[in-house]
């Protein structure tokens, strides 16, 4: 074999594992997005509220079909870094009702957890979640949407009563931690990614 055979063997090669390595990129990719798909029709039982931009959205937030329970403890995380600041109360108050939302202890979800209760997650994150939960309750019928809503405002203010309690505020939650429910509260009575799913279906 010629050395200019031998050359371009080489770059077919090469060129071969590359094709092949984005060909299972692409595989992987594709298994992430159905397992995401899966999981968000088991919360909704519904497929009408999956979009191109929510399935994106909540891979660039790191979420997965394992940690995709995690989005109704934001709120509560969201409230918790009012101050700027978790106390150990509070974290031991957001792990009690993550148990009880079935998030057990050495799960890679309970992980995830701690990592948010570590180190303050961006604006960004909280505003793009909130978001994601709106869209997939408003996907539930009325009813159990007002009921899971409640349910969570209510936990949000248990977190807020710790604050309370620690710091002797006991005739009233402190300012920081009712600004973030109130916004929270807020924002999930905004119309997010539904209404232009549904602007876009009444066009066609």
């Amino acid at each position: 074999m010629s050395q200019k055979d031998a050359f371009e063997e080489l770059r077919y090669s090469q060129e071969e594992k590359y094709f092949i390595q984005k060909e299972q990129e692409l595989i992987e990719q594709l298994r992430r997005r159905h397992e995401i798909e899966n999981e968000i029709e088991n919360i909704t039982h519904s497929k009408d509220v999956i979009t191109d931009e929510l399935l994106r959205d909540l891979q660039s937030l790191g979420y997965t079909h394992e940690t995709l329970s995690l989005l109704y403890m934001v709120p509560l995380v969201y409230v918790a870094w009012a101050e700027g600041f978790i106390s150990d109360l509070e974290r031991k108050r957001i792990f009690s009702i993550a148990q009880s939302r079935g998030i057990q202890e050495n799960s890679r979800t309970h992980s995830q957890l701690n990592n948010w209760l570590d180190e303050q997650p961006t604006e960004e994150f909280f505003q793009k979640s909130l978001g994601i939960i709106q869209t997939l309750l408003h996907a539930l019928p009325p009813d159990e949407e007002e009921k899971e809503k409640r349910e969570l405002i209510a936990e949000c203010h248990q977190v807020a009563e710790v604050s309370r309690n620690l710091w002797g505020y006991w005739g009233a939650i402190p300012k920081p931690e009712k600004e973030a429910i109130n916004y929270v509260t807020a924002e999930l009575e905004r119309e997010h990614y539904l209404v232009a799913k549904h602007e876009s279906n009444n066009n066609n």
